[in-house]
């Protein structure tokens, strides 16, 4: 169903049960998968894939230009996944050269009114963005991520998996996996218990998660010996694994 004050481009691809309501904008790069739904007043332009059943709220726009001074207008790309839903003013930008082309949102998303996803951002799959949250330039936020309202993750940052930031952050650094990360500039409160056990994590992993934080936060250790410390105490837990890849790949540092 396409409104009649719609413009629709004849070289857009459109799946089946497609509802593009009315004074939405859909250009010629654009494809939408079977079922997407478009409110009123949405505009969704460039080389933009939007993935079936996904939801889309009035005065949305996505795969316009990037804010980067640096795009020159490169034919960069721009993904979202299936069973999104996106919220009022919402924006999503395309990639850039200098950040691998691709601005890319996985399935089953949560995007609330006015947030902001960057050029070059990978946002996972589950992710939770509350209003107004904000990601500059080049974030990666990982699977079941939940970040609050009117947040900002600095450029290049990296958000972990099930990682919680509350409203009002600013996030500078790398959050870390399974944390609450909260404040202006955030700091780590440790694990997110009550997250954890939403999510349905059995008892001992969250003990060993625990074990791990409070190795990690509140031992007179530097985070190297820490490191160490862990995955000598710590056997045969896939997510402290994790945790402490993430800490030692970090580029921009980890928040503690």
């Amino acid at each position: 169903m396409i409104h009649p004050t719609a413009i629709v481009s004849p070289q857009a691809t459109l799946g089946r049960d497609c509802t593009i309501g009315p004074y939405c904008v859909v250009g010629e790069g654009v494809t939408l998968g079977d079922g997407v739904r478009l409110e009123s007043h949405c505009v969704v332009e460039g080389l933009t894939e939007i993935g079936d059943e996904t939801h889309v709220f009035p005065f949305v726009s996505i795969g316009l230009a990037s804010q980067d001074l640096k795009y020159r207008g490169e034919p960069s790309r721009t993904r979202v996944g299936r069973r999104n839903r996106i919220r009022e003013f919402v924006t999503v930008h395309r990639g850039t050269e200098g950040g691998g082309m691709l601005t890319e949102i996985g399935d089953d998303c949560l995007i609330m009114a006015q947030s902001h996803v960057a050029h070059d951002c990978r946002v996972g799959s589950g992710v939770i963005m509350s209003n107004a949250a904000t990601l500059g330039g080049h974030v990666r936020v990982e699977d079941g991520a939940n970040i609050g309202a009117y947040s900002g993750v600095h450029q290049f940052c990296r958000v972990g998996r099930e990682a919680y930031i509350g409203g009002y952050s600013v996030v500078a650094n790398d959050a870390l996996p399974f944390a609450l990360t909260v404040g202006n500039r955030a700091s780590c409160f440790g694990l997110n218990h009550v997250g954890m056990r939403r999510r349905g994590y059995p008892k001992e992993t969250i003990d060993a998660l625990h074990h791990a934080f409070r190795l990690l936060l509140s031992s007179k250790l530097n985070t190297t010996q820490a490191v160490e410390r862990i995955r000598a105490e710590i056997a045969d837990s896939p997510e402290v694994e994790e945790l402490l890849r993430f800490i030692e790949t970090s580029e921009r540092g980890v928040i503690k």
